[in-house]
Order: structure tokens, then sequence, then C-alpha cells
């Protein structure tokens, strides 16, 4: 498909015209009241427009509806590890999200071309197997911390991003609400604890400080329900329910219900019930056919995920496959679900069950990077626990993580971890 980009383009050259008219004496309110009327008319329309008669998906929005659009599978696994090896791996996939989520800040947002000439340009090793020497770009926070935590020369803790966010928001809320927890209560955190929050999360949290329901803060003006921000959201949700795929997708759903609908959703349940997978099933491929047995099978993300694992089983050459994934969702967003997804996905299949090469897959492949290396690396992690991850990725961290959460700033990763245990028993013990 061909996507409406050149509109901005010509939308910031409309705006410089009116702005050299004013500059020239013109009185211009009367076109741009006539401008922003056509614009308001336009998206009305836009959002009241209906697939096509040869759109041949089915995506409902509602859990039943999605549950019985989907794969047989198994939907509670048998887990085998000790307490001692659950809180291993739990503790594991903690450290990998992090680790794949510092690995990718310094290039957010960059394609894979400009990621491996700026390894050239530093010369690092590529494929890469390290963190990166320093930034593209002049000095900025992140966040709240300097750009400076994300790089090796200045590395000791590991900074403030989203992707980090929103997984001790999840700990959270299974701490205040149990693993019963509504959306009610989502929404009821996120304004306890979020002081913040980009596209899909920023309209649902602007809708719900204006008092508009937990259920509908989604569909109130929010064109990004299909981005990647419920995705980011999931890892929580897996860590919680080892071997329980079923229980993981539906707290991803009741989540992620919040701010997206549609592939949005079933890339939340896709991701966590990975997840939950992985602590007990180590075959990365395994692990993505029991998290793409948790969606509809008639959505376009299931075609998507089959679509990438059919091209890296024909390609066997992660350049190439990576290649096609560019070339499907070309002038996509770079924070779309389809496009992340997919490369995760190659990333995890390409790694054969590497840690390093699953973070650093995920984060060559560009467009949201450390989202990517953050989900590759909380999937290897939580499939190879903390002892199996190379020191040079965790030990820079000195066990210290920082977020942007209110009254939440600053914590222990091994406490995080220790948390999130004591739930996954309790939650196995009530499930498994």
């Amino acid at each position: 498909m061909t996507y409406f980009n050149n509109i901005e383009q010509e939308a910031r050259r409309l705006a410089e015209w009116l702005d050299l008219a004013k500059e020239q004496g013109a009185d211009t309110s009367a076109l741009e009241a006539k401008i922003l009327g056509f614009i308001a008319e336009a998206k009305e329309k836009a959002k009241r427009l209906q697939p096509t008669s040869d759109f041949k998906y089915i995506e409902p929005d509602e859990l039943e509806e999605i549950r019985a659009l989907r794969n047989k599978s198994a939907r509670i696994l048998p887990l085998s590890l000790t307490d001692d090896e659950l809180y291993d791996r739990i503790l594991g996939a903690w450290l990998g999200r992090c680790a794949g989520c510092v690995l990718g800040a310094p290039v957010e947002g960059r394609d894979r071309e400009f990621i491996k000439a700026w390894a050239h340009k530093l010369g690092q090793r590529y494929p890469l197997d390290d963190y990166w020497m320093d930034y593209p770009g002049i000095p900025r926070n992140h966040y709240t911390d300097p750009i400076d935590c994300f790089v090796k020369r200045g590395m000791d803790h590991v900074g403030s991003d989203d992707d980090l966010a929103y997984t001790v928001l999840g700990l959270l809320i299974l701490e205040d609400y149990g693993i019963d927890f509504t959306t009610e209560d989502v929404g009821a955190a996120w304004l306890k604890y979020l002081p913040m929050a980009c596209t899909a999360e920023e309209v649902a949290l602007e809708n719900l400080k204006k008092d508009v329901l937990p259920a509908e803060a989604a569909e109130i003006d929010n064109p990004f329900i299909e981005w990647i921000g419920a995705d980011i959201r999931s890892d929580p949700w897996g860590y919680a329910a080892p071997g329980l795929p079923e229980l993981a997708a539906q707290m991803a759903y009741k989540d992620a219900y919040l701010s997206h609908r549609r592939n949005g959703v079933y890339g939340a349940m896709f991701f966590s019930a990975v997840i939950a997978a992985a602590l007990t099933v180590s075959d990365m491929r395994r692990a993505v056919e029991i998290g793409a047995a948790e969606i509809p099978n008639t959505s376009r993300l299931y075609e998507s995920i089959v679509e990438t694992v059919e091209w890296v089983d024909k390609d066997k050459d992660w350049e190439r496959t990576c290649g096609r994934i560019y070339e499907k969702y070309r002038g996509m967003s770079i924070c779309h679900t389809f496009n992340n997804t997919a490369i995760t996905v190659s990333a995890l299949l390409y790694s054969d069950g590497d840690f390093e090469r699953a973070i650093t897959l995920a984060v060559m492949g560009g467009i949201d990077t450390d989202c990517n290396g953050a989900t590759a690396g909380s999937i290897l992690g939580a499939a190879v626990g903390s002892k199996n991850i190379p020191k040079k990725w965790i030990e820079p961290f000195n066990d210290r993580l920082t977020t942007y959460l209110i009254n939440s700033g600053e914590h222990r990763i091994t406490d995080l971890a220790r948390r999130t245990w004591e739930i996954a028993k309790k939650c196995r013990a009530r499930f498994g």
C-alpha cells in the first residue's frame, strides 16, 4: 500500500507561505480559518471510512471474539523449574529487557543502513557485539537521564526510557490490584504514576484526565491505536504468568485496551504470550508459535508473523529477510506494530537462542530500536536466565534502573525481579 507521507511536507510548506504572507503585511486569518475547518471536516470523514469489500481480515476488539478466532494450542505449559531457577529466568528477562533497550536507545528511529554506517564510523564491529561507544547527534536528555548513560563511556545504570517505565508500571499494577486487575485499574494507575506519555498513550492519558471512561479512552481522536505502544507494555504480564500464555495474553489485553484496538492490542497479546512461553520453552520458533496462537488467525498481524517466519525459512539470511520487511512496510510509521513485530520475530528466529545475537539483530534492524531490542532481550533473557547472559551486557548497570514514574523513580533490578517472582509463583499456583 501507499502511505500519505507527503502531507506533512505540503503542510509545512503551506505554513511557511502563510507566515511569509503575514510578514509581508497580508491578513491571512480568513484563509487560516478555512484551512483549519477543512482539516477538521476531513478528519471526521477519515474516521468514518469503512474497509472496501475485498478487505479479507476479521479483527475483533472483544476478548471472547478474539479467542474464538485463535489457532488450537496449549494454553498451560508444564513448568519444571525450581523456585530459584524461576527467579533466575525472571531476572534474566528483566536484565535482558534493560540490555536490549540500552543498546537500541542511541539509534532509535534510525534505519539499518544508518546503523551499519554508524558502527563503521565508530570503528565498532558489525554485526554489533557490544554497547555503542557514542551516540549520533548532539548531547541531550533521553527522558530524565543524559543520553550518555546509554553508551559505554557514560553507562553506570539503566536510564529512564518508556520501554522500561511501562515494565515497572505493570509490576506496580499487579502489586496494587492483583492479577485480576481491570482496564479501569490500569487507568487509575496511569493517573497515579504516569507524568507523560506519547502517541496512543498520550491520547488515552489526556482522555482519562478529562474523565473519559477507561473503556472509551482509546476511542477519542486516536489514530495511533495500531502502533507499538501496547507492545512495549506487554512484558510484565508474561513475567507474571510463566508457562501460562493464555493468561499472559488476557492480562495484556486488559492493559492494551486502555489505549489501543485491533492489531495494537494483538501485538501486546502476542509478545506477552511469547514471554510466558519462553520461561518454559527454550526454542524460539515454538515460543513464537505459542504466542501467535493467542491472537486471531484472521488478522493482519497474524499474517505478518506467519509471513516473517516463512521468509526466515526461505532466506536463511538475516539481511535478506530484513530487506523484505523494509520493502513490505515502506512508508509505515517507525512506531507501528507490524514492521517492528516483523523485525523482532526475525531477530528471535535468526538468534538460534543466543542472547547477544537476538538483541543485536533486533537493534541492527533499525526503526524502533529500543523497543525491538528490549522485547528481544526480554524474551531471550527469559529463555536463558540471568546466569547465561554475558556479563558485558549486564554488569555496567550496577543493578540500578531509573524511571520517570511518579514516586517510583529508582529501583534495584534484582528487587524488581524478586517482586515479579513472588507474583509469578502465586499466579502459577492458582492457574497452573
